[in-house]
């Protein structure tokens, strides 16, 4: 089979010399337009006689094993259980920071759907009512968090008023969530508001979530893939990381120095 390729790689090559189309060299071959394509690459830059010991070179050897290990998924369906069945991204992140193990979003839902109903096809968003509107100060304060590579800010805003409170932690927990929530009521929005908003990710659920009963009237999660109902904090984000954290990533280890950095903002803590 392996000869056929290489007979068949040197047959596109004389048929482009002769002006032949992609497309006609593909019927006559056999092949998809797509792969005399990048044959025909190969040769422009490799040259034939390389293009053929490349692609031999290439199958010498043991083919890499494309199944994830049994051990790989079940830490993945264990993770989607202590962290209250979050998102694949989320999973992905506790994967390589608790395992160093490094998988890609699809692949994680592929495997989560080996155990797990993830959402029927028919199923729409549950009905959360009508995104709420400000009328004064303390009447909505939507909550969120940025990624900093291993450095985290949690941010709220009043969309009333427009004060913002920010909170650096070095993970993405329930506990962060709830650490963030007590600093952020007490210094900056007066220990009560009506209406709280968060995501539906795992540092907002657990600890934060049980605390969250105590300094709102209600806790409202805002609805998945919708924007606009988390858009001020959206807008607060793109303005921390444009105006005072940039779009690099940190370290833990860079938790005073960043918190140093962005004292201009106002009050800033690292709890």
């Amino acid at each position: 089979m392996d000869m056929q390729t290489l007979t068949q790689m040197t047959l596109a090559s004389e048929l482009a010399e002769q002006g032949l189309s992609h497309t006609k060299i593909a019927a006559h071959l056999g092949r998809h337009r797509e792969t005399i394509g990048l044959w025909l690459k190969g040769v422009t830059r490799y040259g034939l006689s390389g293009l053929l010991a490349r692609h031999t070179q290439a199958k010498k050897g043991p083919r890499r094993a494309r199944q994830v290990p049994a051990t790989i998924k079940r830490l993945i369906w264990e993770l989607r259980i202590r962290e209250h069945d979050c998102c694949g991204q989320k999973i992905a992140y506790f994967l390589e920071r608790e395992y160093q193990v490094r998988l890609s979003g699809p692949k994680i839902y592929e495997i989560l759907a080996e155990k797990y109903v993830i959402r029927s096809k028919w199923r729409k968003n549950q009905k959360r009512g009508a995104v709420p509107k400000a009328a004064c100060a303390r009447a909505v304060i939507p909550m969120d968090t940025v990624a900093f590579g291993h450095l985290f800010a949690f941010t709220g805003i009043d969309i009333y008023t427009k004060e913002a409170e920010v909170v650096l932690r070095p993970t993405l927990t329930s506990d962060d969530g709830a650490a963030f929530l007590q600093t952020a009521m007490s210094r900056r929005f007066t220990g009560h508001v009506a209406v709280l908003q968060t995501d539906g990710g795992p540092e907002f659920k657990g600890a934060f979530a049980q605390q969250a009963r105590a300094y709102c009237d209600r806790h409202r999660i805002a609805r998945p893939y919708k924007k606009n109902e988390q858009a001020y904090s959206e807008s607060f984000n793109r303005t921390l990381r444009k105006e005072c954290l940039g779009w690099g990533t940190y370290r833990a280890g860079d938790l005073s120095r960043v918190t140093q950095g962005m004292l201009g903002l106002g009050d800033v803590s690292s709890r």
